[in-house]
């Protein structure tokens, strides 16, 4: 087996977070095929240990009750989520599974988005609201509201984009691209406060979160509960297998690095990259990011920190250059060969 199926899994990832790579090769290099297991090709056991669930989080409970419910309808004893949504807030709700808590982090750390509607306290023309919003994009001085359950302290975030979507009279639809930890309803107080009319948040709904985003790949409580009556009671776990996604979608937004099969057993250990065990590695890894470590087959192996930049990693021919920060992988998926091979 080569690497161009695992390529092919890690650029549909991409593709599906809006992220387009270029990677550089190394090498070409084969995998053996009595090691580890494609992705999409994990047995129903192992995708529910190792999986995550864009779920689509109805008004009401908190993000804390809905990962409860989740897991004990999946019977499983750990589960986490991307990022609190508040009880009355809808929309995405990242849930991982089972071993894929272990970087549901990387996903809480990224960008947000969000369609808000704000209510303003006096009728104001559409072009005011423009001009008002147009103010927001960039960096904002922020102070959590009361309610919060985090320090009241001054936080600087950035708007990346707001976008009007509709207005009419007191009422403004408005996409709002931005850090995570951003106030929305404090973003709107703000803004009403710059009108000179007050104003508030009415509804909220989150679009995206990192690469998980409103599209064919959310689902709601029900269609979870109906994938595991289906599988449970009829054998069927076709509709199981569209609601829970492969671990390796929460980090399809990082840059990517996909090491030998010789190298993957270290690294499941706990040891950084060396230079000799890398494949290939896409153009956006930086020095000093974090990057996510893949086998040739696409299986996430671990979360490190790149101790160079993409080309002057790939000139190089020996010593360290991934810092090993958050294995994911079983030590015992791919053989220990270090101990025979210089390399390692």
């Amino acid at each position: 087996m080569s690497e161009r199926s695992g390529l092919s899994f890690l650029n549909d990832l991409a593709a599906k977070a809006c992220v387009k790579h270029e990677w550089i090769v190394i090498r070409d290099e084969d995998t053996d095929p009595r090691y580890g297991t494609p992705p999409y090709s994990r047995d129903v056991g192992s995708l529910l240990e190792n999986g995550v669930i864009n779920l689509d989080k109805p008004p009401g409970p908190t993000s804390h009750e809905v990962v409860a419910w989740i897991k004990r309808m999946f019977g499983i004893s750990r589960a986490g989520h991307g990022g609190t949504l508040d009880p009355k807030v809808t929309g995405v709700l990242p849930i991982a599974l089972g071993n894929a808590t272990k970087i549901i982090g990387s996903v809480v750390h990224t960008l947000k988005e969000y369609v808000m509607v704000m209510q303003f306290h006096s009728e104001v023309p559409e072009e005011r609201v423009r001009e008002a919003l147009n103010l927001f994009v960039g960096e904002i001085y922020q102070k959590p509201p009361l309610r919060s359950s985090v320090k009241r302290s001054i936080r600087v975030k950035t708007i990346h984009s707001i976008e009007l979507l509709e207005h009419s009279g007191k009422y403004s639809l408005v996409k709002v691209a931005c850090d995570p930890g951003t106030y929305m309803r404090k973003l709107a107080h703000d803004i009403g406060l710059i009108l000179g009319v007050g104003a508030h948040m009415r509804e909220l709904r989150r679009t995206r979160a990192g690469p998980f985003k409103e599209d064919e790949t959310l689902v709601k409580m029900q269609n979870v509960s109906e994938a595991l009556y289906l599988w449970r009671v009829l054998n069927d776990e076709r509709l199981l297998r569209k609601v829970v996604q492969p671990v390796e979608v929460a980090v399809a937004h990082l840059p990517k690095i996909v090491i030998r099969d010789t190298a993957v057993g270290s690294i499941a250990h706990g040891a950084s990259l060396a230079a000799p065990g890398l494949v290939m590695l896409t153009k956006d890894v930086t020095k000093g990011s974090t990057a996510a470590l893949f086998t040739l087959k696409g299986e996430l192996v671990a979360l490190g920190q790149a101790l160079y930049g993409a080309e002057e990693m790939a000139a190089l021919s020996k010593g360290i250059i991934v810092k090993t920060k958050r294995v994911y992988m079983s030590p015992d998926i791919y053989p220990r060969t270090w101990k025979s091979a210089k390399q390692h």
